[in-house]
């Protein structure tokens, strides 16, 4: 049995809270005993093993890792500032890989087993946790956690990383002075979050914002109201889903509506929203281009289970949504690649 082995048995078999503070000190007691000359981030491993992910805390602590993917005991994956690279971490056995899941899911009155085989939850830091284990998943547990890592923080940072040109920095914070409604569209990956906290952070703070996300990851200064969804429980219950939170802002008293990512039926909630007031409110939706950020809005208004007409869904949308800013990411690299307008027939680029 290795040190880690014997430190862990010992720690389990204590009557140490088992939380982290309690633990880093008994484990930091421990050592010195069991091996003085150790390395000094023993104590780390030691802990990792008891509590959150295990072996995936220690990536997690590295501020330029936005996602920890693992496809199995020893296939671990890290998106370190847009690079997608393997590690050398990883876990005994897939048992140890859905132990890891169950032991952070378990104050959240989630659970992960063969007849409930996915889980998406939010964790103490913010993050978001998406897991997959067998009969769901073919070959091994898949365990995917995204982080919001906030490596700019102003239009200024982004420009001078060539994400966007001086020309839509500033027409952007035109826009949102103006109190003009945008969408941000793009892919996984491609910093619509990102933009998003960085567009609301220039409303002014005699307004007062509500934010609706599935996972609060937005950090916004001034007047702000934060509202999160959260998914049913083990027992089926409990879910508040974005579309019930939106409809709850609206009786809040929100000058602007900012709304994390729109991907189901709460698009038409958004759609009457912005409809009815709430100038200069913002969202993220995916998709690839302009148009097609307008034809998915559409499709997830028409998704939910009101008869709503095609024709006026979509005059709502194009009357509701002033401009769509685009993201792209090729080859690991982030940019703005264009700025539209919504007219009745379509987008036209502005810059």
């Amino acid at each position: 049995m290795g040190v880690i082995e014997r430190m862990t048995a010992s720690l389990i078999e204590s009557d140490v809270p088992f939380d982290r503070t309690h633990l880093l000190i008994a484990a930091r007691r421990l050592i010195k005993e069991e091996a003085p000359l150790a390395a000094a981030d023993l104590v780390e491993q030691v802990v990792d093993s008891l509590v959150g992910l295990g072996p995936l805390e220690m990536l997690l602590r590295d501020p330029l890792v936005s996602d920890v993917l693992v496809n199995g005991a020893r296939q671990v994956f890290v998106d370190r500032e847009g690079v997608l690279a393997v590690v050398a971490v990883t876990f005994p056995d897939d048992a140890a890989v859905v132990a890891a899941v169950e032991r952070v899911i378990a104050p959240l009155g989630l659970r992960l087993d063969r007849a409930s085989p996915m889980v998406d939850a939010r964790l103490a830091d913010g993050s978001r946790l998406h897991a997959v284990i067998p009969p769901a998943a073919v070959d091994h547990p898949v365990v995917a956690v995204r982080r919001f890592v906030k490596s700019v923080d102003s239009l200024q940072s982004l420009v001078a990383r060539g994400v966007m040109t001086t020309v839509q920095s500033d027409y952007l914070k035109a826009v949102v002075l103006e109190r003009r409604n945008l969408v941000i569209s793009g892919g996984t990956g491609t910093g619509k979050t990102t933009l998003l906290n960085i567009l609301g952070a220039l409303i002014p703070a005699t307004e007062r914002i509500v934010t609706i996300e599935d996972a609060a990851e937005l950090s916004l200064p001034g007047h702000v109201v934060r509202l999160e969804s959260r998914p049913a429980n083990a027992e089926g219950k409990g879910e508040i889903s974005l579309r019930t939170l939106l409809r709850s802002a609206l009786r809040l008293r929100p000058d602007r509506l900012v709304v994390g990512e729109v991907r189901g039926p709460e698009a038409l909630d958004m759609i009457s929203a912005l409809n009815t007031g709430h100038g200069g409110s913002m969202s993220t939706v995916h998709a690839n281009s302009p148009d097609e950020a307008l034809w998915r809005l559409e499709t997830l208004a028409l998704s939910g289970e009101e008869r709503v007409g095609e024709l006026a869904v979509r005059r709502q949308l194009r009357s509701a949504v002033h401009l769509v800013v685009q993201l792209e990411k090729r080859e690991g690299v982030r940019r703005l690649s264009e700025v539209a307008a919504v007219e009745a027939d379509g987008t036209r680029v502005v810059c």
